[in-house]
């Protein structure tokens, strides 16, 4: 397993990877009657990753090979999770199938990219597991017509904790991983989830999407405005994600729904919202509080302030509205990455509790 050289962390492997190997596992025990243990598969950028087998079934027309996926130092839900692919021989000539089994998902929704009822295993492990096959075929004598069937163990359990539901891929997980490889931290899964929200919410003909940064902020920007679930985007920290896509792929009007911290680092300018990336400048807050007319004794307290909500408690308490401050000044953050795009942006505010104190 690799390190990433700046922050000491192992790179994983991604549950296409691991579909991959498996196949190439199973596939060559169905042509020679050996399983290769471990067994190597080639990914882009000159990666040849190998993986132990953790079950391994043979049959005379199909085998099974499972791998335990291993996320590396990413904190990622399949990590530990047993990956399997099934491969049955088929007829010559039917080149290369998918089949989705237990713990993997099928999709219902257009917007994604694949069709309504295919097996929610995405273009690129699909790529990766037919160029395996076919070397396999090439060096064993084989044909390369096969059936794949991945599975995961307890994935529709673990599917539960991802967008998929909202996705409208049901039944479980989809196998996914554009290099293979799962880079600690870089949060690349939530990310795409993001631009498949958008995605989908384009092809069911949505013209009003909101991104919000927690599950309480988006109860209430699916309640002020009756949003149905899948006009809703489950922002976490990716602002900058959500108006990135949105800019080249516009949709008329997004909300974006936070509490008072995240928003005011957004209204300062940072696109990531996550605590240990970026922090909320206080001065910025007491500034906005002194254009806004406050007095030197709030203006003081503000830059003084423990957090931000308790610099919106002084201002409520002198009757000053922060929290539309700090609105406009999201919203500004935000119309300046759209450059223009045909998306109309409005800012919702809220406290702890839920309870708006802020809008734009």
């Amino acid at each position: 397993m690799s390190r990433d050289g700046s922050a000491g962390l192992r790179h994983g492997w991604t549950t296409g990877a691991c579909a991959t190997a498996a196949t190439t596992a199973a596939y060559t025990a169905l042509l020679t009657g050996e399983f290769p243990d471990p067994v190597s598969i080639d990914l882009p950028n000159d990666k040849h990753p190998a993986f132990a087998l953790a079950r391994e079934s043979l049959g005379t027309r199909e085998a099974t090979v499972g791998i335990v996926k291993d996320a590396g130092d990413d904190p990622d839900v399949t990590h530990g999770a047993l990956v399997s692919a099934r491969v049955v021989l088929g007829e010559p000539g039917s080149g290369v199938r998918f089949r989705a089994g237990e713990g993997v998902g099928t999709v219902t929704k257009p917007g994604l990219p694949l069709a309504v009822g295919e097996p929610a295993i995405n273009p690129m492990p699909r790529q990766f597991m037919s160029a395996h096959v076919a070397a396999v075929a090439q060096r064993f004598g084989g044909t390369g017509d096969v059936l794949i069937e991945v599975s995961v163990e307890n994935g529709a359990e673990l599917a539960r904790k991802t967008w998929n539901p909202r996705l409208g891929i049901l039944g479980g997980l989809s196998i996914l991983g554009t290099t293979g490889v799962v880079v600690p931290y870089s949060c690349s899964s939530w990310i795409d989830s993001i631009r498949r929200g958008i995605d989908v919410a384009r092809a069911a003909g949505r013209e009003h999407v909101a991104g919000a940064t927690g599950s309480t902020s988006e109860r209430v920007a699916q309640e002020l405005y009756d949003l149905p679930e899948d006009a809703l985007l489950d922002m976490g920290d990716f602002a900058g994600a959500v108006l990135k896509y949105l800019r080249r792929h516009p949709v008329p009007r997004l909300t974006v729904a936070g509490g008072i911290g995240k928003l005011a680092k957004l209204a300062e300018g940072h696109l990531d919202l996550h605590s240990g990336r970026s922090q909320v400048s206080f001065a910025v807050l007491a500034d906005l509080v002194a254009g806004a007319g406050g007095d030197a004794a709030l203006v003081e307290g503000v830059r003084g302030a423990n957090t931000a909500l308790d610099a919106l408690r002084q201002s409520q308490a002198a009757g000053l509205p922060l929290g539309d401050l700090v609105a406009a000044g999201a919203r500004r953050t935000a119309e300046g990455v759209l450059l223009g795009a045909p998306v109309e942006v409005d800012v919702v505010v809220i406290d702890r509790a839920g309870v708006i104190v802020g809008r734009a």
